[in-house]
């Protein structure tokens, strides 16, 4: 040992101490000094000094997804931060406004992954610790961004939640912006009910979709529709951004028939005829139309203007009236409702211009058991129900119904 000593004795420069090099660390010193006390028998090498060193850095690695500094991010990405050669004792990711992204850390601390989908327009800090096998710590703090859409999409259901409703009512979901992806929003809107049924969706159009039993409703079913289209791509630059839910009731079965050409109506309460009633209905020019009609509104006392069915008011067919205890049936007019000024035709002769009349007695009792949603089926008349003139859903067959579901 005696001439190793001498050698490094002899290296120093003349006038001090040997200075270290500007950029070589403590730790490397450290390292390199342990190299040559140890290395008794030969001059330690660039290697052995460069793997002492890299002994004293953390070793651990971390990588996030989406990779930082990326902007519009969809709301579906995954988000994920994993550690190589170490694991992970801390990730927070946190948004905007310092609102917390749930996650879940792998057993082993090799993978945190998010919990919820991202919020449309905002910022996401990432921030992650972990360590490797010699307890020495690496830190990394990303941020990201997601997309910025052109338009939000959002929803107006019927019926409302708490609702009880008749066993013809179908779900309808009117949408804020025409939708391109309507598999992906379909997929969003869930059915569940109380009792089983056979039921499907179909879009009406590009922003309303329905859904409907195969047959009607089972009485006294309760119905939830999840609305889960936060985060969903509707097309276009338009996103879903909120989930709801609806929770509404099927009340008693309350179907009543019309037949036209007999003028009266049978009141089926729950499969048994509750009621016949004598009625008149459309005269010539004005028929009612035939059809399954189910109610849309309830009105206690209704004011109807012919000239809302385009009779002007110099027509002799021309009227303005007061109809109480109104059930709307359909988009173009058509009611079922009193009609004590025609009391002596009811039963014998059709003198209405569409709607289905009755006794103030007769439409007390219907109007106080009826709900929106309960079915109006007319038969015997030669002109038919027009596609969307009201809630028509019933009178597409089951087959064609299914073919305007988008999955």
């Amino acid at each position: 040992m005696q001439g190793d000593a001498v050698g490094l004795t002899a290296a120093r420069p003349v006038g001090g101490a040997r200075r270290p090099r500007r950029g070589l660390g403590a730790a490397a010193m450290t390292a390199f000094g342990l190299l040559l006390v140890a290395g008794c028998q030969s001059p330690a090498t660039t290697a052995q000094v460069a793997g002492a060193v890299q002994k004293q850095l953390p070793q651990a690695k971390i990588a996030v997804e989406p990779a930082p500094s990326v902007m519009g991010v969809r709301p579906d990405a995954t988000v994920k931060v994993t550690a190589t050669q170490g694991k992970l004792t801390s990730v927070v990711v946190t948004d905007s406004a310092d609102a917390a992204l749930p996650g879940t850390l792998s057993a082993d601390g090799a993978a945190w992954t998010a919990g919820a989908k991202l919020r449309l327009d905002t910022h996401y800090w990432v921030r992650a610790t972990a360590v490797d096998a010699h307890g020495l710590k690496t830190d990394e703090v990303t941020v990201f961004s997601t997309i910025k859409p052109k338009s939000l999409l959002t929803t107006s259901i019927s019926p409302l939640s708490g609702q009880t409703v008749g066993v013809g009512m179908p779900i309808v979901v009117r949408l804020s912006d025409p939708v391109q992806n309507r598999a992906e929003v379909e997929r969003g809107l869930t059915v569940t009910t109380s009792r089983p049924i056979e039921g499907s969706w179909r879009w009406i159009s590009d922003d309303e979709v329905h859904f409907r039993p195969r047959v009607y409703w089972p009485a006294y079913t309760t119905v939830t529709l999840k609305v889960a289209l936060a985060g969903i791509d509707a097309g276009k630059g338009v996103w879903g951004t909120k989930d709801r839910t609806v929770h509404f009731t099927v009340g008693a079965s309350m179907v009543s028939i019309v037949d036209v050409n007999r003028l009266h109506m049978r009141v089926y309460r729950n499969g048994k005829l509750a009621r016949n009633v004598p009625v008149t209905t459309g005269k010539a020019g004005f028929l009612t139309r035939n059809g399954i009609k189910v109610v849309s509104e309830k009105h206690v006392l209704k004011v109807m203007d012919a000239s809302t069915i385009g009779i002007s008011k110099g027509s002799p067919e021309y009227y303005r009236l007061e109809v109480p205890y109104a059930l709307r049936v359909s988009n173009s007019g058509e009611f079922v409702h009193a009609a004590p000024w025609s009391v002596a035709s009811q039963g014998g002769v059709r003198v209405s211009h569409g709607c289905v009349g009755m006794s103030m007695a007769n439409a007390i009792w219907l109007f106080r058991q009826t709900h929106i949603g309960d079915v109006v089926q007319v038969t015997g008349s030669s002109r038919r129900l027009e596609p969307g003139n009201g809630w028509t859903d019933w009178n597409v067959p089951w087959s064609t119904w299914l073919e305007g579901s988008a999955v």
